[in-house]
């Protein structure tokens, strides 16, 4: 069983429009049977904090293009994107480059 995971989550770009305007949120998540992966908290992200327009931040099972994920300030696609295993105090920043002209 994986232990509870600690996270500092971050919203910018205007991206924390879509969380009711709060960039930072600490997040503990919860116990299971598996580790705790990108993908998964994808989905506890849209379940748990998303407010609105989830359509503007995830696309199918992954970020929408145009989103720039952080895993302690190294670009997600180095670290394995979705299949990056959570490590408990991780910090993960999503920054929207979508902007309307």
């Amino acid at each position: 069983m994986a232990a509870p995971v600690a996270l500092h989550l971050e919203f910018g770009g205007g991206a924390e429009l879509l969380f009711d305007g709060v960039k930072e949120h600490h997040v503990t998540l919860p116990s299971q049977s598996e580790p705790w992966d990108m993908k998964q908290l994808l989905v506890w992200i849209r379940r748990n904090l998303l407010k609105e327009r989830p359509e503007l931040f995830v696309q199918g099972d992954t970020v929408r293009p145009g989103i720039l994920v952080l895993i302690n300030d190294a670009d997600w696609e180095l670290m394995g994107q979705l299949e990056y295993q959570l490590q408990d105090q991780d910090n993960v920043v999503f920054i929207s480059t979508l902007h309307g002209g």
